[in-house]
């Protein structure tokens, strides 16, 4: 391998290495704070696309209910988006923006996760649920 390509490679070879390296706890500039914001928002994502894929599995005889609940998960997303631009629409441009957009979708994430963990609490002949239970 040629020096220049190796130097021209060095700052993605060390990536992940810095990227694994960050503390949210202390996080004190805003690159960081963006940083750690935008992972708590995946790990909300990555919660609510388990259960949300759970709760599919479950209405897989079901198609009807399958079908109404890819439809209110559309709508939600679409909420979410909406709410979070609007959430953070007093700081657009700014270095915070990241932050609080981040911020605003994890928190609504969090709430989306909780309805669907209840809908997976569901009781067999719960005539005001509509996910069978397990």
């Amino acid at each position: 391998m040629s020096p220049r390509l190796l130097l021209a490679l060095t700052p993605f070879l060390f990536a992940s290495f810095a990227h694994a390296a960050v503390d949210c706890a202390n996080a004190n500039d805003q690159s960081t704070m963006n940083q750690c914001s935008a992972e708590q928002y995946k790990a909300a994502d990555k919660e609510l696309n388990v259960l949300y894929q759970q709760i599919t599995k479950r209405l897989k005889d079901s198609p009807d209910a399958k079908k109404l609940l890819v439809s209110a998960q559309r709508s939600w997303v679409a909420f979410r988006d909406a709410e979070c631009e609007f959430s953070a629409s007093g700081v657009t441009g700014g270095s915070v923006y990241p932050l609080i957009y981040a911020n605003c979708l994890t928190g609504v994430t969090k709430v989306r996760v909780e309805a669907l963990k209840e809908y997976l609490k569901c009781e067999e002949g719960d005539m005001s649920c509509p996910v069978p239970g397990a």
